[in-house]
């Protein structure tokens, strides 16, 4: 945890307060949490009612100089902008200093990183482990429902009904969505169940549980993810410099899908739980690229043309 001078702890409780209050995830809170305690450290001595949108420009471009992405710095300011909302709510600050600071451009429409469909099998055959039904169960969820890491952490015993076939997942913006699943995933996740390490909180509802028996980390399932790609790409060289994630498995889902040409784009949309449909669009871009390929093999045999008529 970053420290903060003493003159800050008390807005930051009263941040983290407001962020609970108003049903913010763990994870959220904890980003948020990590982002405006990295810019109030360098005010040892500066209330947050003395600072001004110099003081965010100059934060933004420290982080710059450090290395940090375009997303990264964005996703700090939006922490810093939501941390001063709550200072002018409760009155520490009379205005809101980071507002009208710019967000940087980012890169838009690039093309997703993702594993075609006929080597995901491949892929979920290389897991080894101590838990293999789990950690298989866990990639399978990202890759053939389009669960993200912290979608699958989130998830509850309740939230799987083998009766109906579907899972309920608790998305961004704590939204719900409800998937429904192929017989062999709810037979899959059934025996996912039978094999659950018994929990140590008496009444943890957690869907996947850690070796240690605490609801499994994002963290632990990104190294199951980094374990069993490092399999892969060792079986399947052609892969080796690609950037094959955890999150690339969400990419799978959705390129694949859309690739078999029997879903919309709102559809989709909904699946993945995107609250604007701008962002699934990107996954039109590889459709787009595999027409030009499939065009790219057509030779059209077409008469001469007719000739200019020569000028008199």
């Amino acid at each position: 945890m970053i420290d903060v001078p003493e003159i800050h702890e008390e807005n930051l409780e009263l941040f983290l307060i407001w962020m609970k209050n108003r049903g913010y995830t763990p994870d959220t809170q904890a980003g948020y949490m990590h982002d405006v305690r990295a810019f109030l450290r360098n005010f040892p001595d500066k209330p947050v009612g003395e600072m001004r949108k110099v003081d965010v420009i100059r934060h933004l471009t420290r982080l710059r100089e450090q290395g940090a992405g375009d997303k990264a710095r964005n996703r700090a300011l939006s922490a810093i902008r939501l941390f001063f909302k709550v200072m002018v709510e409760f009155e520490r600050a009379e205005f809101n200093p980071a507002l009208d600071a710019d967000k940087a451009k980012v890169e838009k429409n690039r093309l997703p990183v993702f594993l075609e469909e006929e080597y995901l099998g491949h892929l979920l055959s290389m897991v080894e482990s101590k838990f293999w039904v789990r950690d298989v169960a866990i990639l399978a969820l990202m890759a053939y429902c389009g669960l993200r890491v912290s979608e699958i952490c989130r998830l509850n015993v309740q939230d799987f009904d083998p009766d109906s076939g579907q899972i309920a997942v608790l998305g961004k913006g704590r939204k719900w969505r409800y998937i429904p699943l192929p017989d062999s995933l709810v037979d899959l996740l059934q025996a996912c169940l039978k094999e659950r390490i018994p929990p140590k909180r008496p009444g943890e509802q957690a869907f996947f549980v850690s070796r240690l028996g605490r609801r499994i980390s994002r963290r632990t399932v990104q190294t199951i993810a980094e374990k069993t790609f490092r399999a892969f790409k060792a079986r399947f060289p052609q892969y080796a410099e690609r950037p094959l994630s955890g999150h690339k498995l969400r990419h799978s889902f959705a390129t694949n899908l859309l690739l078999t040409g029997k879903v919309d784009l709102r559809t989709l949309q909904e699946l993945l739980g995107h609250a604007d449909i701008s962002t699934t669009q990107i996954y039109t871009h590889v459709t787009d690229q595999k027409k030009k390929v499939a065009m790219s093999a057509v030779r059209p045999i077409l008469p001469p043309l007719p000739r200019s008529p020569s000028a008199p």
